[in-house]
């Protein structure tokens, strides 16, 4: 386990904007970052990113969470994975504890696979470099296909060797599993409790997830007698070659986002090839057909695309493909043909960068211009086959999500196809209605077996538990005798309304916990400043009232659990601060330019800028004392305290406008010290209510005049106690509608 020392550090050090560009291309919005979902099929921008909070959330599909939250739901890593990622992408050294036998054998399958396939990886590349056979055979043929050899290490391309079971016996030496090694499609059963090596006598290109891990291999034969000369992974607990990732995504991602375009080819070689000549946006899908999964992995980054493909009938036929895919994610659609016998591969060895960019630029076809003239040389002069090919054409352009694109892409379609802009218009409509249509009895179906499934259960329980002995069931028509609604509904909402105020306490534990709220004055005559969570906590204590929400109160444990160490990190925090202040102040006061100004001047002037930086230190601090607790709990390892502080951390709260004289609007950090108190008291009013409502009943059913007298006095204190409450609640924080 990692000790919570470096556990503080990585999560202090990690910047979810850059975490999360690794894998989501974010666009600066105000003082926040948005970009596509990747956690659901995301068209329009819902991912938000704030680098003050440290958190990001989807507000379509609700995914939130920290930078750790994020690594664990994005790349499937447990807490500690997630944490050694990010630790490994700062370069933080990472201290463990001897892990016990019960932790030890716990350790995921996933984890396990991800690291035979790096050890996997290791092994092929120490086969190319390093044995005699490899560099033969491998190296001699990557250098023949013109691959340099910084290009080779770059993207790892190895050599498994002619040996049948080469990587089988050095894995096994090594401790790792025959079952991990079978389930990888590493290796292949024998039959007589061994196995054999799956790729053996080929040259080996890793695949790589999105944030660089090897998750799958392709391996091509040397030799002209195989009847396949591609071999690929199987599916895995990591990898899927439908939507998992593209091959060559890692290499290409920043590129990508930073050229916001993105050119798809067809094989592993041509990425490698199109990467060494200079054009490093460039993927492919690994091996297979391009699919939605991919399309939304690459919607992430960017919104233009062209296809790349050799200029053959394969070629074409391949590029019109995927184009309706794509059109239906919202990507802007581009083909690029290459001359007839040229790959991505050949033309990229055989031409310079600008004879290359040249061509891109001469010949790069919007795929309207394209599909037209495909579909309108295979119908001649056919009227029959031309109306087909023009439904074709309409067809594509149905799907594409934009109004204002399907327009402009009508009338183009009109003036190509020599025919009125209008009676394209009604053939559209009429294939969007059907494309509705469609999607509806889709969602109808869908939702149809997914009741299917929830009744389910319930119907073998109905039809598989008989009847007590001696009683009759009732006839299959007779509805059931409903449960009467008096008894439960008046806990429900006494329950519902405690939980809710006590919710907005623990809101503000999470936000604000460790910032500070006012001096606490003891017997002995000091003060000490006081915390949001110290004040709650002493509130609490006085009145003698718990949290009834089991997760609120371990929350609220969390917090005043780190109070302490708060205190120490702060000091340690302000002694930094303090150094920085002053190199900044040396810094500002050295490149004061005094020309022109009188000593009184000077002193002015470097009062101000002395001021400035105090400024800036204190909101430093304030921001420091804000996010420590917000950052720590929204990165929790315990699931559940995770979501509940990224929900709390991401709620809006709509607060009444508190203008200063100057116009100042005041924030809600800024009326901690109202907000807090009244909140507690929000809290405390709920706590009364319920117990007058309980003592009132009470009452109904008191059986003597004494203790009704007894009721009728605790009665008449809490109502006091109450009245007294509502002085102080005042305004209040509401949910927008």
């Amino acid at each position: 386990m990692i000790d919570q020392t470096t556990v503080n550090q990585i999560l202090d050090t990690a910047d979810i904007v850059d975490v999360v560009s690794d894998f989501v291309s974010l666009r600066k919005r105000g003082s926040n970052w948005v970009g596509l979902c990747p956690f659901h099929n995301d068209r329009k921008p819902s991912f938000n990113v704030s680098r003050v909070k440290g958190i990001y959330k989807c507000f379509s599909c609700g995914e939130g969470g920290s930078a750790v939250n994020f690594i664990m739901k994005h790349e499937q890593m447990t807490y500690v994975e997630a944490l050694k990622y990010l630790a490994a992408k700062y370069h933080i050294e990472v201290k463990e504890r001897e892990l016990t036998d019960e932790e030890r054998t716990a350790q995921t399958e996933r984890e396990s696979m991800l690291v035979l396939n790096e050890w996997a990886c290791q092994f092929f590349e120490d086969q190319l470099w390093n044995t005699t056979e490899g560099q033969e055979v491998g190296l001699s043929y990557f250098r023949r296909r013109g691959f340099s050899d910084a290009t080779i290490r770059k993207f790892r391309l190895g050599y498994s060797p002619e040996s049948r079971t080469a990587l089988y016996s050095a894995a096994t030496r090594q401790g790792y599993s025959r079952d991990l090694l079978l389930k990888l499609g590493l290796c292949k059963d024998d039959n007589h409790g061994g196995a054999f090596d799956f790729f053996r006598s080929r040259v080996m290109f890793p695949i790589f997830n999105i944030a660089g891990k090897v998750i799958a291999f392709g391996g091509r034969t040397l030799k002209k007698t195989e009847p396949a000369k591609y071999f690929n992974s199987p599916d895995s607990p990591v990898y899927n070659k439908s939507s998992t990732t593209m091959y060559g995504l890692y290499q290409a991602k920043r590129a990508i986002a930073k050229l916001e375009k993105c050119f798809i080819v067809e094989g592993y070689a041509d990425v490698i090839s199109m990467h060494q000549a200079g054009f490093e946006n460039v993927i492919a899908s690994s091996g297979t057909a391009l699919t939605e999964g991919h399309i939304h992995l690459l919607h992430r980054f960017t919104d233009n695309v062209t296809e790349l493909f050799d200029g053959d009938a394969a070629g074409i036929h391949a590029a019109l493909r995927g184009i309706d895919m794509l059109l239906r994610e919202g990507l802007n659609i581009k083909v690029l043909l290459l001359p007839d016998g040229e790959d991505p591969d050949s033309y990229a060895q055989s031409h310079s960068l600008s004879q290359v960019e040249q061509f891109i630029a001469e010949n790069e076809q919007d795929f309207i211009r394209f599909k037209t003239g495909i579909v309108l040389a295979d119908a001649g002069t056919d009227p029959v086959k031309r109306a087909k090919a023009i439904d074709d054409v309409v067809g594509s352009i149905a799907v594409i999500p934009s109004e204002i694109t399907r327009a402009v892409y009508v009338q183009e379609c009109a003036a190509l196809f020599g025919i009125q802009e209008d009676v394209l218009l009604r053939e559209l409509q009429k294939r969007m209605r059907r494309l509705r249509d469609e999607e509806y009895k889709r969602r109808q179906r869908e939702q149809a077996r997914q009741q299917d499934t929830q009744a389910a259960p319930a119907q073998i329980q109905q039809t598989t538990t008989p009847p007590a002995t001696g009683t009759t069931p009732p006839p299959p028509s007779q509805p059931p005798v409903p449960a009467p609604a008096i008894v439960r509904r008046p806990t429900q909402v006494r329950l519902t309304d405690i939980v809710r105020q006590e919710r907005d306490v623990i809101m503000y534990v999470v936000k604000y916990g460790m910032c500070y709220l006012c001096d606490t004055a003891y017997d002995d005559g000091t003060q000490q400043p006081t915390t949001v969570t110290e004040f709650i906590q002493s509130e609490m204590e006085i009145d003698q009232i718990e949290l009834s929400e089991p997760l609120h109160k371990r929350i609220f444990d969390i917090a005043t659990a780190m109070v302490q160490p708060f205190y120490h990190d702060l000091e340690a925090y302000k002694r930094d601060t303090e150094a920085w202040k002053q190199d900044e102040l040396r810094s500002r006061l050295q490149n004061l330019d005094p020309t022109g100004l009188t000593s009184n001047d000077l002193q002015t002037r470097e009062q101000e800028i002395t001021a400035a930086v105090e400024q800036q230190v204190a909101q430093r601090i304030d921001l420091y004392r804000q996010c420590y607790l917000e950052k720590r709990l929204t990165s929790h390892p315990d699931d559940d305290v995770r979501d509940l502080a990224t929900d709390l951390v991401t709620e809006k709260h709509q607060l009444s406008k508190i203008y200063t004289q100057n116009g100042y609007v005041a924030t809600e950090f800024d009326r901690l010290f109202t907000l807090v108190p009244k909140a507690i008291n929000a809290w405390k009013n709920a706590v009364i209510a319920d117990k007058i409502r309980s003592l009132q009943a009470q009452m109904q059913h008191s059986g003597s005049t004494a203790e009704s007298a007894q009721l009728l006095q605790r009665l008449q204190e809490l109502f006091r106690v109450r009245s007294e409450l509502a002085k102080l609640i005042g305004d209040r924080v509401v949910n927008p509608k």
